[in-house]
Parts: structure tokens; C-alpha cells; sequence
């Protein structure tokens, strides 16, 4: 059973730092992409940012570029999310995702499996 688990929410004030951890397990990743997505309160989800489970080259939606970073440790198989700098507009519940390589990185639906999210909220 494929399980994404997110850690690592909580209340920041503007211009804070958090990382979010996603753990995953059931299955082997090593074809899979690994994203990051938010939905906020009546928005629809978006993508954040995305990397291979086996490294290369990131990919981050305009909005967090350079605020936000994301990684993964294989032997953890863990990915984060570090971000910095964080606005009110960042305030959103945290996805994690895992979607097959060849598909359209920033689509929702290209990703089969998804954590059950973690709340980050950014007072101003």
C-alpha cells in the first residue's frame, strides 16, 4: 500500500521559514516524479514544485521561484520542501504527490498518489 506522508505545517509569520517533509513507502519510486502542490481556501489546487524521486532538474511554479527549494534524500525516501520567505499568500494546505516521469509535470492529474496534506499558515 503506497502511503505519502506530510509533516512539518504550521503557523509562521511573514518572512519565516518552514520544511515540509513528505515520507513515502509501498513501492518503489524510482520511475516517479515527486510533487508538491496547495490548495487555498477557496482556490483550486495548484502545482508548487516537482523533482524526479531519482534527481535531476527542478521544476517550481513562478510564484515560490527562488523562495522556495525542494530536495529528496533516497536513502530516507523523503523529499522537502524548503521554503523561505514566506508571504500570507503562501497559506494553503500542503500536498504531496508521486506521478510517472513521462507525464505533464504540472498537472494534477498526472499524479496517481497523494499525501493527505498539512496546513501552512502565514500571518502577516
Amino acid at each position: 500500500q503506497v502511503q505519502l506522508v506530510e509533516t512539518g505545517g504550521g503557523l509562521v509569520q511573514a518572512g519565516g521559514s518552514l520544511r515540509l517533509s513528505c515520507a513515502a513507502s509501498g513501492r518503489t519510486f524510482s520511475t516517479y516524479r515527486m510533487g508538491w502542490f496547495r490548495q487555498a481556501p477557496g482556490k483550486e489546487r495548484e502545482f508548487v514544485a516537482a523533482i524526479p524521486w531519482t534527481g535531476g532538474r527542478e521544476y517550481y511554479a513562478d510564484s515560490v521561484k527562488g523562495r522556495f527549494t525542494m530536495s529528496r534524500d533516497n536513502v530516507k525516501n523523503t523529499v522537502y520542501l524548503q521554503m523561505n520567505s514566506l508571504k500570507p499568500e503562501d497559506t494553503a494546505v500542503y500536498y504531496c504527490a508521486a506521478g510517472p516521469l513521462y507525464g505533464v509535470i504540472r498537472a494534477q492529474n498526472n499524479y496517481d498518489y497523494w499525501g493527505q496534506g498539512t496546513q501552512v499558515t502565514v500571518s502577516s
